[in-house]
């Protein structure tokens, strides 16, 4: 045994040998993550040319995550003088001909209260290492590499800092690589509208959306994703052109930027089990700048239902429904202002037969809020007009639609937007193919966002379980959850169990439901107790595709949101969560199909405590929830 072990090691240092030939001594930096599990390794090199290129690696307990991959920036206006000298191609990297001024290391550790989420808690932990690079060719051109180590996983950026002499920088591509171990696969959307497949790092047709989580060969799991994505390009994942089993950043498009400036973050997350990338995702959070907004007592999260009809007595009709429902808000949808999908439109004007002001106070008298649909024309054309005009009628929230998204120039103006809201106390919910990177944290009134195959295209239940795992990663999503509407391809109870398993601050029920069609049915005192911030999130269980346990804690009380694919499944539910010697009284709710009702429904209670198990029979496309209300 001795001799295998010793042949074992012999072959991790030669390989580890032959991978440092051509490395400069100097340049080697080592950071760990704050509990040792993670360890990165940043060098640089030089080829027998004397073009440098910049590496990293990244382990899990002594685990390849990342093998030796490179990080470069590409610049238009800013090429190398030594690769020109050379005549190597001009979109040579731009790193080629960096040299290497100094590294320092440091570490945080704080702790934050966020206005909601998933927690109320968050612990911002991590070394970081900046590693200071100048040209060669031109000493005022200075770059950083930024990196911290969480023990969630890693987030690496490139830096400029500010240069009198050369400010502006065109960046015309990012070329930062993902070299992974043989046999990963990657659960890969091409659009953030998009199915998901799981397919081999090979023969992808297009980028992929991010967050891209990652199935390991050796078990482990991996996250791809970007992090404070504010006036750049936003990033996709494609595969590498040259190398096999690689993965590296795609640009929108190109980037004009003064120093001194930041990129975007790279991210790996790194977890045990695809559960523990949802848990662990207030990395992207973390992240982001602080708020920036000094009063938030207007940002209120809650539950939202869409008023179908756009007449007054259907929006009094849905505001009695949301007060009986414990729903804080409506939503009026497109068309209240007339054709939303051209540019000769007025956002000002209510154009459907709605008494807007009446509407409002009526509301108001009931608790509830309103939400108003823009679409993108009368938001570029108007933004300055209509925002200031809805505080004053008392609309609570605006929700963004057809959004375009990508470029630098779309970026820029969705947090201008945003920022316009902000300083008119409004909420804000954007739609279509936008994907949230942790903007929530310095713009709070970013309530949530689309991005995401919900219930407007009606996906099955194996799409439903795939999300938590890779969507969700990124953050508060907006499914557009529906109860009553002949549409749906699940169960009610799985439906229903959404609310608990699905993240979002505002939380759409009922999107294609009336409130006519309900029947006051039991089980939705489940909707009507559940709120839409938390405490505490607990993954109980789950496989990416085929099932997901959630548990999430609001103050005492606790809602378990339980949903499998396509396929009927036994589960075994424990509650070793919960903290010792209390009992808590537990609500369930489940497929029945001998109830007498249309929902299919049933109910029952029972007293559980930390050591209590349950025993869950779940239909095909079925679901389970459960809420525990302490004794």
């Amino acid at each position: 045994m001795k001799k295998i072990t010793l042949l074992i090691c012999y072959c991790l240092v030669s390989v580890w040998s032959i991978a440092q030939k051509g490395v400069i001594p100097a340049t080697v930096q080592t950071l760990s993550s704050p509990n040792g599990t993670l360890t990165c390794k940043l060098y640089q090199k030089a080829d027998k040319k004397g073009l440098k290129t910049i590496y990293y690696t990244l382990t899990y307990k002594n685990t390849p995550i990342i093998l030796e991959s490179a990080l470069d920036i590409q610049l238009d206006n800013h090429l190398s003088e030594l690769a020109m000298a050379l005549k190597v191609d001009k979109t040579t990297r731009w790193c080629e001909d960096m040299d290497f001024l100094k590294a320092s290391q440091s570490s945080v550790d704080t702790t934050w209260k966020p206005l909601y989420g998933e927690r109320s808690l968050i612990k911002d932990h991590y070394n970081a290492a900046i590693l200071s690079f100048q040209k060669a060719s031109n000493a005022d051109y200075k770059m950083d590499i930024q990196v911290r180590l969480y023990n969630e996983g890693l987030a690496v950026r490139y830096y400029f800092p500010e240069n009198p002499k050369g400010s502006y920088y065109q960046i015309t591509a990012e070329n930062t690589e993902f070299s992974l171990p043989k046999g990963t696969t990657a659960f890969y959307t091409q659009w953030a509208q998009g199915k998901y497949q799981e397919l081999p790092l090979s023969n992808w047709v297009d980028s992929g959306e991010r967050p891209m989580p990652l199935r390991l060969a050796n078990g482990l799991w991996a996250c791809l994703a970007e992090a404070q994505m504010v006036n750049y390009a936003r990033g996709k994942f494609m595969l590498s052109k040259t190398k096999p089993n690689t993965i590296q950043t795609s640009l929108y498009g190109g980037v004009d930027a003064i120093t001194y400036f930041g990129t975007p973050w790279r991210v790996v997350m790194v977890a045990e089990s695809e559960g523990q990338l949802i848990e662990n995702n207030d990395i992207l959070l973390n992240l982001n700048p602080p708020s920036r907004l000094t009063n938030t007592d207007w940002i209120k999260p809650g539950k939202i239902i869409r008023e179908m009809t756009l007449t007054t007595q259907g929006a009094k009709d849905a505001i009695d429904f949301a007060a009986k429902n414990n729903l804080q808000y409506i939503l009026f949808d497109w068309k209240w202002y007339g054709p939303a999908l051209t540019w000769d439109t007025d956002a000002t004007q209510v154009k459907a037969p709605l008494d807007m002001p009446a509407v409002v106070q009526y509301g108001k008298e009931k608790g509830v809020g309103i939400w108003l649909y823009v679409n993108l024309q009368s938001l570029v054309q108007q933004a300055d007009e209509i925002f200031p005009l809805y505080k004053k009628w008392g609309i609570k929230g605006v929700k963004f639609g057809f959004v375009q998204v990508g470029s630098q120039y779309w970026t820029t103006w969705v947090e201008e937007a945003i920022r316009k809201c902000a300083a008119n106390n409004l909420m804000v919910n954007i739609h279509d193919d936008w994907r949230p990177t942790g903007e929530m944290r310095t713009y709070p009134n970013l309530m949530t966002a689309e991005g995401i195959r919900g219930n407007e295209e009606m996906p099955d239940a194996t799409h439903n379980v795939t999300l938590p795992f890779t969507r969700y990663i990124g953050g508060a999503a907006d499914y557009t959850i529906c109860y009553y509407a002949n549409r749906i391809k699940t169960t009610h109870a799985h439906q229903l169990a959404m609310a608990a398993v699905y993240y979002s601050p505002i939380q759409t029920l009922f999107w294609y439901d009336k409130p006519a069609q309900s029947k006051d049915e039991p089980e939705l005192e489940f909707w009507r107790k559940i709120p839409t911030s938390w405490d505490e999130t607990k993954v109980l269980q789950g496989k990416i595709g085929e099932y997901i346990s959630v548990a999430r804690r609001s103050g005492n009380d606790w809602f378990i949101g339980t949903m499998t694919n396509t396929e009927a499944r036994q589960l075994k539910l424990s509650f070793d969560f919960l903290p010792q010697n209390k009992t808590y009284k537990a609500h369930l709710y489940f497929d029945d199909p001998s109830v007498k009702t249309a929902t299919k429904v049933g109910l029952k209670t029972i007293t559980v405590d930390a050591t209590s198990q349950l025993d869950l029979s779940l239909l095909a496309s079925g679901g389970h929830a459960i809420w525990l209300e302490q004794e």
